[in-house]
């Protein structure tokens, strides 16, 4: 009786592309409402290291319920990070070290500096991205993969992932899927920046690109 009660508590438990068995690394958080997500899904927040670039002080003041989400995510033993660029993580004290199965990026943005079609603001954007692919790649397990939401309308389709992620030994996992925001009970997507940091934006049609290690990256690994 008691080997069975612990096979149920050990049995892995999945979220579309996430099981409560992956190390996984969130990056960007707003709310950190995704990472709850996936925790109350999972019945354990373990695996999870949720990360900001806020520092706590600004999540809570930014957001009204970001105070009671990391609470929550503490509780349920998830690592959580603030201060994190995104675009220098993996020299960060708290993760040089670590590697991980999942590293997730839900809507990144270099920030509110223009309109969206602005050739400026689109290199912002990819900037901010291939400073993350760099990053990313090197902090995956060999058979982990990286995960970019993101929307596919223009302005944002100029984006060119594939190839900002490709320049970084990244490969991009065919089909691209349509990311779902009823699929993550919770998750409230944030505008992040300004008066009205608290409020979603709208998402359209956006997807879930997903990244593996290319072959060459995968030949050199070293576990």
């Amino acid at each position: 009786m008691a080997m069975a009660t612990h096979q149920r508590e050990e049995e892995v438990k999945w979220v579309n592309h996430y099981s409560s068995s992956h190390k996984i690394l969130l990056v960007g958080e707003g709310d950190f409402s995704f990472s709850l997500s996936l925790a109350l899904a999972f019945g354990s927040a373990s695996n999870i290291c949720a990360s900001s670039l806020d520092s706590y002080d600004e999540v809570i003041k930014k957001y009204k319920i970001g105070g009671s989400n990391l609470l929550t995510l503490v509780k349920m033993g998830a690592f959580v990070l603030h201060g994190v660029n995104a675009t220098k993580m993996k020299c960060h004290p708290e993760l040089q070290m670590r590697s991980f199965d999942r590293i997730v990026f839900n809507f990144p943005l270099a920030g509110f500096y223009g309109k969206e079609h602005n050739n400026h603001m689109i290199g912002m954007h990819q900037d901010l991205l291939n400073g993350f692919f760099e990053n990313a790649s090197p902090m995956l397990r060999a058979n982990g993969e990286v995960h970019v939401s993101h929307k596919t309308t223009p302005p944002f389709d100029c984006w060119n992932l594939k190839d900002l992620a490709f320049k970084n030994s990244l490969s991009l996992i065919e089909p691209v899927v349509e990311f779902k925001k009823e699929e993550y009970p919770g998750y409230n997507n944030k505008r992040g920046d300004g008066q009205r940091c608290d409020d979603p934006f709208p998402l359209g049609e956006c997807s879930t690109f997903k990244f593996e290690l290319s072959p060459a990256a995968k030949k050199n690994f070293k576990a």
